[in-house]
């Protein structure tokens, strides 16, 4: 007797590989299995990072960005797929060029260009390309603080520079929706997300937690959305579903190394 096939929905990462486990690659994947979808990946740079930070970075090939994105595409197919980090402007056109080709649909482009605490991560041609070639492309983008002003050209210091900021991104990029992160804002605001998609303008808000252990919020959220979009749900519900991921993830973080420690993405398990 055959047995039933059963769909098992599949996303894809293209991001770089965190040697310490607490964002990138390890991170998405980890996102992806606790929602119960198949995760593929291509590998665009290697860290040595731990919980203190970063000690090196050493590119992918594009050749072999592309490589990783068609063998994944053309044989097992993915429904849904994010970006993150692309460390450098040939990277970047190499993968907004396949993403085109292969038609890539439900693309989540968490756009690594400037951290958190307010480092510019690449150089000011790779966000160019990023904005002219990639994000077009995207179902969302999910910009934090610092992203958002260089991406918006406004300085973000309140809520209200936060909604008008998705709105002057969604207008400038023509894009879909856009999720503007509060990780990196002060006091009542952080963690105060804000949505725009050309008509609801929505503020996220779900309770703040008291932890230093915060390595890997960007990767765990953009990597929820694109697993919820993976299961055919609506962008909305996708993006408020991955929310309360996160904030459980964070209730639940992990008190390790002797820096900021990772998520803790486990935490189905833990409560059962």
């Amino acid at each position: 007797m055959a047995t039933k096939k059963t769909f098992t929905p599949v996303a894809l990462t293209i991001a770089g590989s965190d040697s310490g486990g607490g964002a990138g690659i390890q991170t998405d994947l980890r996102t992806f299995a606790f929602h119960c979808v198949h995760g593929t990946s291509a590998i665009t740079c290697v860290t040595a990072q731990n919980t203190l930070g970063v000690s090196r970075v050493d590119a992918m090939p594009s050749e072999a960005v592309i490589a990783q994105i068609r063998a994944v595409v053309e044989d097992i197919g993915v429904q849904s797929a994010k970006t993150g980090m692309l460390l450098n402007q040939e990277i970047i056109l190499a993968v907004a060029q396949e993403v085109a080709a292969l038609q890539i649909k439900n693309l989540v482009v968490d756009p690594v260009m400037v951290s958190r605490t307010g480092a510019q991560l690449i150089d000011d041609d790779a966000v160019k390309t990023l904005c002219d070639e990639l994000i077009p492309q995207a179902t969302i983008i999910t910009p934090n603080r610092y992203e958002a002003q260089i991406l918006s050209g406004l300085e973000i210091v309140s809520l209200e520079d936060m909604q008008k900021a998705a709105q002057v991104i969604h207008e400038n990029l023509d894009i879909k929706a856009v999720l503007v992160k509060g990780g990196g804002m002060s006091g009542s605001l952080r963690g105060v997300d804000v949505w725009f998609d050309g008509e609801r303008l929505e503020v996220l808000k779900t309770k703040q937690v008291e932890t230093k252990n915060t390595h890997g919020t960007g990767c765990t959220l953009s990597a929820a959305i694109t697993a919820n979009l993976a299961w055919g749900k609506d962008l909305w519900t996708a993006v408020q579903e991955a929310k309360e991921y996160v904030t459980t993830a964070l209730t639940y973080s992990l008190d390790i190394g002797k820096g900021p420690g990772p998520v803790g993405h486990f935490f189905p398990l833990l409560e059962k």
